[in-house]
């Protein structure tokens, strides 16, 4: 009965690690350290924080559809 009502033990932010493939630096946020989390923040990893741009080599946070403001203007005046 005792451990139907003990609160479920998850590891201590000390003892997280980044889920990058061989990282083994210490969590901040989101699974990731530091160095990782900055970098999915400015959209540099593969899954990044925003939705970008599908025209190759774009990396801008899209903002019509499926294409960012650039390539949208850029459309439009064709």
């Amino acid at each position: 009965m005792a451990d139907a009502k003990s609160p479920k033990l998850t590891p201590t932010r000390q003892n997280k690690h980044c889920t990058q493939a061989n990282c083994k630096r210490p969590y901040r946020a989101k699974g990731l350290c530091n160095m990782h989390y900055s970098k999915w923040r400015d959209g540099e990893l593969p899954k990044g924080r925003y939705k970008i741009c599908t025209k190759e080599g774009c990396r801008k946070p899209r903002a019509l559809g499926s294409i960012c403001a650039e390539h949208a203007a850029g459309t439009a005046a064709s």
